[in-house]
């Protein structure tokens, strides 16, 4: 799809440019974006380069991803990425998607993740129509479980084995949003299950860990 540009209070969220190269190679360098997320490790500038001048706008051309910048108004400092994955059932009756996100260390704590992802999840239920949202994480990243909890996603459970993270199998956390969690309407009639009832009571399942922590 044609590349968009979302905007808050605070942010500017739109496509990845060659200019973000610095700024993203900056980021990477973190070692937790390294050992929580996808991002190669050791992380090199030409990964940066290839992100930013061919991986996103490719991803957007092809419905791969839609990959924003999140940056800051007026000076536009880059704060982190947050987009939208796995959209291969995005335009099927399942109208899914996934969202994903890291935040440079040094803007952690500010609410900066958590208002982007507010603008994406908005512009997916209005705009894409998705009709659920799913957020996943290696089981133990506390400050990705805070962020997607203060927007609402639901925790779902562990799924066992769900990751390959530098050759090794791991555990990952699940949780998914629906429209409906947002107040807002759905084309497809969705008729829960009474263990479903029985777990949005209390807005997270069992098998969920239940002490987050911020990023």
């Amino acid at each position: 799809m044609e590349p968009v540009t979302l905007t808050t209070d605070r942010l500017v969220l739109r496509p990845f440019r060659p200019s973000d190269t610095d700024a993203v190679f900056a980021a990477c360098q973190d070692p937790d974006i390294q050992r929580w997320t996808t991002v190669p490790a050791p992380y090199e500038r030409a990964h940066a380069e290839d992100f930013t001048g061919r991986i996103c706008p490719e991803n957007w051309r092809d419905d791969v991803a839609y990959d924003f910048a999140v940056v800051t108004h007026g000076d536009g400092v880059l704060v982190g990425a947050m987009g939208l994955v796995r959209l291969a059932q995005l335009r099927t009756p399942e109208r899914q998607a996934e969202l994903g996100y890291w935040t440079a260390r040094e803007h952690r704590r500010r609410g900066y993740t958590g208002e982007a992802a507010r603008a994406v999840i908005e512009w997916a239920f209005t705009r894409l129509g998705v009709e659920r949202l799913e957020w996943c994480c290696e089981a133990g990243n506390e400050g990705s479980r805070a962020v997607a909890l203060g927007v609402g996603f639901r925790m779902e459970g562990t799924d066992r084995a769900r990751i390959v993270h530098h050759g090794t199998r791991r555990d990952a956390w699940r949780g998914a949003l629906l429209p409906s969690d947002w107040g807002l309407p759905s084309t497809t009639p969705y008729l829960p299950s009474e263990a479903s009832g029985a777990s949005d009571a209390s807005g997270t399942s069992g098998r969920a860990p239940t002490t987050p922590s911020a990023v």
